[in-house]
């Protein structure tokens, strides 16, 4: 499955064609009628209607994911708008007297040092929520937008309307998945997080450091990625022996008997633990006795890495029972 396919059709049908490689944005302006971002279509809405606009009306996204605007691409697009001008008008919603952004941010800015004093803007209805979700699906797919970015607009979302994941990639049409391992981003260290911001490090990275648990260790292992150029697929070999490591260290400081008693241990159980740490992002330690019972025991740093794994095994209990039901 590509990764195209896996982001799902949510700017597509936003856009509704493939965007001008001269100004970054579609030809053709793309008019919602339905009540999910990912269902716009591009037939004219009664609510929809063509404006020139003053540039200094219209005030900013609340909801724009994007914080952070190279001024080298603004200026590049600025020059584009002088010889092409605009092709896509940007998408703007009333405010009391003023006008509200809703997506075209950079041709905003681009306009504005260009030295324009109006813009063409198309004015439409929206909610908030609906903001939020043009918002989102307008930055998905750009490769410029980074990771962390994208899991904050997730995780804003998410609170202020009260919707699981599953919700929210259904409106956006893109796999909860998706979702899911950008926002495991957010439990990582501050210092790791500014690192893939910086581009450092990427998300793949990243998410490889999220078994580790320890945050000190996690930033050092961020730091040895810089320093040494490692690969995701190195850097995930790297977290797997420090953990083997102190696996046996552990296991060294056992007593004869326990040591005897441990190393007979069901190497099924070895193979889930790591599996369970793999899935969950955290250390798992599986304890059973003779007569079978036992416990697993799952940690967690903060309570914000409590309810990310909570909201792993809510996931997967609203899953089962779907099928269940189905």
């Amino acid at each position: 499955m590509s990764k195209d396919r896996r982001l799902g059709k949510g700017l597509a049908a936003l856009l509704g064609t493939p965007q001008d490689p001269v100004t970054g944005s579609a030809p053709a302006v793309a008019t919602p009628t339905s009540t999910t971002a990912a269902e716009e279509t591009t037939d004219a809405s009664s609510h929809d209607r063509e404006l020139r606009l003053n540039v200094h009306e219209i005030e900013d996204n609340p909801f724009q994911p994007r914080r952070d605007f190279s001024e080298s691409e603004l200026g590049s697009l600025a020059e584009s708008l002088k010889e092409h001008d605009m092709l896509q008008p940007v998408l703007v919603r009333r405010q009391g007297e003023r006008y509200q952004l809703i997506s075209g941010e950079r041709r905003l800015r681009a306009a504005i040092k260009a030295g324009w004093k109006t813009i063409p803007a198309r004015l439409r209805e929206a909610d908030d929520r609906l903001v939020a979700e043009l918002a989102i699906v307008e930055n998905l797919q750009r490769k410029d937008l980074n990771p962390i970015e994208k899991a904050l607009s997730f995780k804003r979302y998410l609170s202020e309307h009260t919707a699981t994941q599953e919700e929210l990639a259904s409106r956006l049409k893109i796999d909860r998945s998706t979702i899911a391992n950008l926002m495991r981003l957010l439990d990582l260290p501050g210092a790791v997080q500014q690192a893939v911001r910086d581009g450092q490090i990427s998300a793949g990275h990243a998410r490889a450091l999220l078994p580790l648990g320890d945050e000190p260790i996690q930033i050092e292992f961020s730091q040895r990625v810089t320093n040494d150029g490692l690969s995701v697929r190195a850097t995930e070999r790297a977290v797997q022996e420090y953990i083997q490591e102190e696996d046996e260290e552990k296991l060294d400081s056992l007593s004869t008997t326990n040591l005897k008693s441990t190393r007979r241990r069901n190497p099924q159980l070895t193979a889930l633990e790591q599996e369970l740490r793999r899935v969950l992002g955290t250390r798992i330690e599986i304890h059973t006795a003779r007569s079978g019972r036992g416990r697993i025991v799952v940690h967690f740093a903060n309570h914000n890495e409590f309810e990310r794994i909570q909201g792993i095994f809510m996931d997967q209990e609203a899953t089962e029972l779907r099928v269940h039901r189905g």
